[in-house]
């Protein structure tokens, strides 16, 4: 299973994810839109798109493969306009193992995965440790970038 969540000016994005029958993710309807300041609100958030888990669906025609759904949250108009100054980990749950996973910018310009921003939880954590670190990652980063 895997759950993404987006900063961006102060406001955090966390969209549903589902999973393509070729075993890619993509995010789509419903996304919660929660200021980063609003614990509570990343809490519930977050515990929302995880009940929910990743529904297995066909993929899209080649040709009429929809636009990222984030771009109608945040007014951008194309992806490279919303990924400037935004964000991006995941919390990935591989039978009960969880971690989290940041995002850097790769010198083509398309987000991978960080290797330095990798955080593997012991056996037996529980989903409410790992999202609460997941909160304190987004606060933090929300502080860095506004300075």
């Amino acid at each position: 299973m895997l759950y993404n969540s987006f900063l961006k000016e102060g406001v955090v994005y966390v969209p549903t994810v589902v999973k393509l029958q070729t075993g890619a993710y993509m995010d789509t309807e419903p996304v919660t839109v929660v200021p980063v300041a609003s614990t509570e609100g990343l809490r519930l958030a977050l515990l929302g798109v995880i009940a929910k888990g990743n529904a297995v669906v066909p993929n899209a025609p080649k040709d009429n493969w929809p636009p990222p759904v984030l771009l109608k949250y945040t007014r951008a108009k194309t992806w490279s306009a919303f990924k400037r100054g935004a964000s991006h980990w995941h919390i990935q749950d591989k039978d009960g193992n969880y971690q989290i996973v940041g995002y850097r910018t790769h010198l083509k310009g398309y987000w991978e995965e960080d290797p330095d921003q990798i955080i593997k939880f012991a056996a037996g954590s529980t989903i409410d440790e790992v999202i609460e670190r997941m909160i304190t990652i987004l606060q933090d980063a929300a502080r860095q970038q506004s300075n």
